[in-house]
């Protein structure tokens, strides 16, 4: 059985567990980082020296950090049934290209918000922090409602690994920017993809913390 290490409510290792549950693949999670530590001791940080969640570890020994490097890795190993990872090449590029989006820019705006929001106690929020955080993460938002126009998931007709990160990000997004603009396309897409099981057991159930 493969392991998982890192607690449940980090969106990377929900990313990770949200692709164990797709492909129905027996997983044993681990609770480590924030309040339950031991991520900046031996021997996790021979298994992840940035200690970091999570951490993949399969029971030849394998080990892999980073969230999505974790779930393609997942894809490319299990998946017989191309349940998350297209077999178009363009449409794989594609899920992979949102992927990285996540990381590079709807991640970073959404940040200040979580942050703000869920971390810093009311009496010590920057409220022009979260603000600009909220309006950046509308603006990505916006972006992805366009693509959605388009196609009926983020990489095309069919979900795929493309739409986990990013969906995970907009489950923040629906909690974290009240009154947000119309946005059809998206709201269409987020009501299809968290409907899913697997959502719904590791990323729908969990609070924001």
């Amino acid at each position: 059985m493969i392991k998982m290490w890192g607690r449940n409510t980090s969106s990377n290792v929900q990313k990770a567990m949200w692709a164990v549950g797709e492909l129905g693949l027996p997983c044993e999670r681990i609770d480590v980082g924030g309040k339950f530590g031991k991520n900046k001791e031996e021997p996790y940080l021979s298994m992840n020296p940035n200690g970091l969640v999570p951490t993949l570890e399969e029971e030849d020994g394998f080990t892999l950090w980073e969230s999505n490097s974790v779930v393609r890795y997942l894809a490319g190993k299990y998946d017989k049934s191309n349940v998350l990872e297209p077999k178009d090449p363009k449409v794989r590029a594609r899920a992979s290209m949102w992927m990285d989006w996540q990381l590079s820019v709807v991640g970073p705006a959404i940040f200040g918000a979580f942050w703000g929001l869920i971390r810093t106690p009311p009496e010590k929020r920057d409220e022009a922090a979260i603000k600009t955080s909220q309006e950046k993460t509308t603006a990505a938002m916006k972006i992805l409602d366009a693509q959605l126009a388009r196609t009926q998931f983020v990489a095309g007709e069919s979900f795929s690994y493309g739409d986990i990160p990013v969906g995970i990000m907009c489950y923040r997004y629906v909690q974290l920017v009240p009154g947000r603009p119309s946005t059809p396309n998206l709201d269409r897409w987020y009501a299809a993809i968290s409907s899913r099981k697997a959502f719904q057991e590791h990323v729908g159930s969990v609070p924001l913390s």
